[in-house]
């Protein structure tokens, strides 16, 4: 008996140190990834007044800044819904390595670095790019233009959407195609009349998460399209700018696009939910 008392006793101990230290453990390295993301957030939002971040959006950048912003973006989700849609549903309908490994291409974008991004869409469509020379033909000149803004938006915005929406159309129950096929409907008519409105939640949850990405696009743009006030400068490129000059300026930019980006994340999260 005093044999057994002595070895379950470091057993109890170990238990009882687990059930210390496992908790203190889990708590520090979880709060300190909570200050990591909160403290940056707290210091854009108090460390200035009300009335000086309202003087900061009076400045002569911000409204050119907020009306190109509002325009490229539409114009790249635009594209991005246009041309994602039918490529999605595409992809989901394939199941050959060709269209897995073109999937995946389709996805490189979101890992790849701004300067990558930006260099690759300037040997794309710039003036010795393998599109510029015929382009130039044309009279048309993409780098440094408004076109280029959406151009680069689009490049880093459409694998948000475009995963998003053949995730949606695989889960799409194939009865229900096999069915619509059987009363005769075509394959345009599946897609628009079943497929599209079946997958809706997914595909405005996506192209939601495809518009905020385009939102706080910068350094594919920054390098693409330049930064000139009016015609390619868009709200992260003028927070860019005024953080030369205005901190002011920079932090009541920085709060709008904090407060849309957690408007868009909650969106999107009641629509989950939903």
């Amino acid at each position: 008996m005093p044999g057994q008392v002595t070895d379950t006793q470091p057993r109890v101990w170990r238990e009882r140190l687990i059930a210390i230290a496992w908790p203190a453990a889990v708590g520090g390295l979880s709060g300190a990834l909570l200050l990591l993301v909160l403290l940056p957030i707290a210091g854009l939002l108090f460390t200035s007044s009300p009335g000086r971040l309202l003087r900061g959006l009076a400045d002569p950048l911000v409204a050119p800044a907020i009306r190109l912003t509002i325009v490229t973006t539409i114009a790249s989700l635009g594209l991005i819904v246009l041309c994602g849609t039918p490529l999605a549903w595409v992809i989901a309908r394939r199941r050959t390595r060709l269209w897995r490994v073109l999937e995946t291409v389709i996805q490189l974008p979101v890992v790849l670095p701004p300067a990558v991004a930006g260099v690759a869409l300037l040997l794309a469509f710039g003036r010795r790019g393998l599109l510029g020379p015929s382009l130039a033909v044309f009279g048309v000149g993409l780098p440094f233009s408004t076109a280029a803004v959406v151009l680069a938006q689009s490049f880093v915005a459409a694998p948000f959407y475009v995963q998003a929406a053949v995730a949606a159309f695989r889960q799409l129950d194939a009865d229900l195609v096999l069915v619509a096929r059987t009363l005769g409907a075509s394959w345009p008519r599946v897609f628009f009349t079943v497929a599209v409105p079946l997958s809706w939640p997914a595909l405005a949850g996506g192209a939601t998460l495809s518009w905020a990405r385009a939102l706080g696009e910068f350094g594919a743009t920054l390098m693409f399209a330049g930064n000139l006030t009016g015609r390619t400068q868009t709200l992260p490129l003028t927070i860019y700018t005024a953080l030369e000059s205005d901190l002011q300026t920079a932090q009541s930019l920085s709060i709008v696009l904090v407060a849309v980006a957690f408007a868009l994340l909650v969106a999107i999260r009641a629509g989950a939910r939903r």
